[in-house]
Order: structure tokens, then sequence, then C-alpha cells
């Protein structure tokens, strides 16, 4: 592969990123709560959380297209709050492609070499690599019209690692395709990142998306930062309730806190996570799907409302006494004989867990419409 005009010129590889206690407000709506994040060199860090949580403003205030009211944007340790977006050398996607319409595949992708004055012959090289690089090379040709979604945006990926950016960002880029071909270019970004090495933020709301492209996860809320974690943390180790019941499928069941650090909770006792904070008495356990062990019995402790097949698992619905509902993933292999209707016995070993206040009634509609 021939040698880029930008690496030629000594461009330094990988970049830090960082912002320190970054406000914005929008009239009376605080978008951004001091927020604060670090972004390691070729990282790729994923904001993830409901709409209107602020993920958004922090991307378009890191890229310079929106001004922060208060905090700092610091880029490999120096100050950039102020640096207008022309000169922060970054990349950006959109969720739209904006393409132009009157240009072929090619000289989209170097346009931003064009810019920074690249002579002819040397966009022409670049771009071709870029799109050999996303497996275009054959429609570099092609205008806009003449492609499809998929190849679109990954014209437009092209487009913004063509000059080398410090920094890609990328702003729901893959929400406007269909699921297959998501699943293709998220595979196919995440690769070219790690290869290329590019420091990258990218805002999803798409928790499938977050977990399997990053290296670390923000869950945000409210404009702030409930936790940033790696995939494997950040469902296995949530740091709070609304992190737990946000990424990946959580149920809520009711239980009984002890002063010492255990909980009451379908007929056994299991430690709690965190107790510090957590006051004895009545609470929800939060429970992932497949903590949750499940046996036929006559005498049991749930009836099975319904079935879904998931391929190597079955998400069985089953109806505690009570009136809570549960869902429990089993192995598909032993759901057969796991009816709808029939009698069964749902038991939690005795694994820590998260505890939280008791939910009101009208809560939950509550909660639901917060997380999205």
């Amino acid at each position: 592969m021939a040698t880029s005009v930008m690496a030629q010129a000594g461009k330094p590889a990988g970049t830090s990123v960082s912002l320190r206690d970054v406000t914005r407000a929008f009239g009376a709506v605080r978008a951004l709560d001091s927020m604060s994040l670090d972004i390691a060199p070729g990282e790729l860090v994923a904001l993830l959380g409901p709409s209107g949580c602020g993920k958004t403003t922090a991307l378009r205030i890191v890229a310079g297209f929106e001004h922060a009211d208060s905090g700092e944007i610091l880029i490999n340790g120096q100050d950039f709050t102020g640096v207008p977006a022309a000169r922060r050398d970054m990349g950006m996607v959109f969720q739209s492609y904006s393409l132009f319409p009157n240009m072929s595949a090619l000289d989209n992708v170097g346009f931003g070499l064009r810019m920074r004055k690249a002579g002819p012959a040397a966009r022409r090289t670049r771009a071709g690599e870029l799109l050999d690089m996303v497996g275009l090379s054959d429609r570099a040709r092609q205008f806009p019209h003449q492609l499809s979604g998929g190849q679109q945006q990954r014209v437009a990926l092209a487009r913004a690692l063509a000059i080398e950016p410090r920094v890609l960002l990328l702003d729901e880029p893959l929400s406007a395709l269909d699921a297959k071909v998501r699943v293709q270019l998220r595979e196919q970004i995440r690769s070219l990142q790690q290869r290329l090495g590019t420091t990258t933020l990218f805002v999803t709301h798409d928790q499938e998306e977050a977990l399997s492209m990053a290296d670390r996860v923000g869950v945000m809320r409210a404009g702030r930062l409930e936790q940033v974690a790696t995939p494997t943390e950040l469902y296995s180790r949530p740091a709070t309730a609304f992190v737990a019941e946000f990424v990946g499928t959580m149920n809520r069941v009711p239980g009984e806190l002890s002063a010492d650090g255990t909980v009451a909770v379908l007929g056994g006792g299991v430690p709690v996570a965190d107790a510090r904070d957590a006051v004895p008495g009545p609470v929800d356990v939060l429970i992932r799907p497949e903590q949750l062990a499940l046996a036929a019995a006559a005498d049991g402790n749930g009836i099975v409302t319904s079935r879904t097949f998931l391929g190597p698992v079955t998400r069985l619905t089953v109806l505690l006494d009570g009136d809570t509902e549960v869902r429990v993933d089993v192995p598909s292999s032993q759901a057969a004989a796991l009816e709808a209707g029939g009698a069964v016995r749902v038991t939690l070993p005795a694994v820590p867990v998260l505890v939280t206040p008791r939910r009101r009634a009208g809560e939950a509609a509550e909660e639901a419409a917060a997380v999205g």
C-alpha cells in the first residue's frame, strides 16, 4: 500500500482525548453536567444512553461544533476548548451519510484531502486505498444514488479516515441501516479502527453496538456518566441500578435486606454486591435472566406464561407467587419440558446481587420512560 500524504508529513500516531468538568445548558435543560472522561490513544470509547442524555452534545463539543459553557477539552494534553472545528483535525461520520451527490465515491473520499491542498495523484491514491479498505474499490466511479445505504456509509467512513484524523467521531452512524448491514458494518468499523489505531468516540443508543465494538463504554443519564467500564464489567458488575437495567435485561424481584448485608429472595439468602448505602428492609433485587435457575416442580413458586426461542437459549417468562413476573434463560435443549402453563420452581444461586429501594406503584412506567 502506498504511503499516504499525511503519513509522509510525520503525523504523530496515537491521540488522547479528555473532557474536564464539561457543562452545557440549553435554556433550563442541562445537557451536560460537569462531565469528565479520559480516552486513551487508540482506544474506542462508546457513549451509550437514552435519547436526551447528552451523549451527542458531548460528541459535538469534542468536534468543536458546540461550545461548552464551562470545562475543558484536552487533545494530547493541550487545551482545545476554544479551537474551531476546522482546526481540530478530526474526522466525523454522521447518521445521515452526507455525501456529495454530484461526486463519485472516489471523489467523495478524496474531498478532505483536496481541502488540504493535496495534489490530484495523491488524492486518488489515498482515496483508492481507503475504498479498498472498506471493500468498495469496484464502486469508485459510482455516485451516491447508485450505492446502497450500507455502501454509502462505508464511503462516508472512508472519507473521514482519508485525512488520517487525530480522532474519529461517530454519531449514530449505523442507526439508519437494516439489522444485517449494521452487524456487518460495525465489525468492519471495529476492524479498521484497530488496524489504524485511531482514537475513536462512538455515540449510540444501541447497547449491542456499544458492547460489541468498544474497549470501554460510558453509560450516560441526564448529562452525567453513570459508569465507564469495559463491556464485561459493565454487564457483570454494574455500578448503579440504572446501568444494570439499561444494559442487558434485568429482573426486579422483591427481597428483604438484613443488617448483615444479605438479602432474602426466592426462598434463599444471597450476599449483596455493595451494601454500603443499602438500608435494611424491603428492597428490589436486580437479577439477570441467566442467573436464575429453573426446574419443573408441581409444588413450585411460579407458572410459565410464555416461551421465546433465542437459538442456544430459550427465554421463559414466569409469573411468581405474589404476581412478580421474571424472565429466565435456560438452554434450549432443556426447555422442551417446560411448557407454558407448567408449574416451576425458580431459585437464585448464592451470587452477589445489586439491590435498590423497593419501587413504588407507578415508578415502573416512569423508569421505563427514562431508559428510553
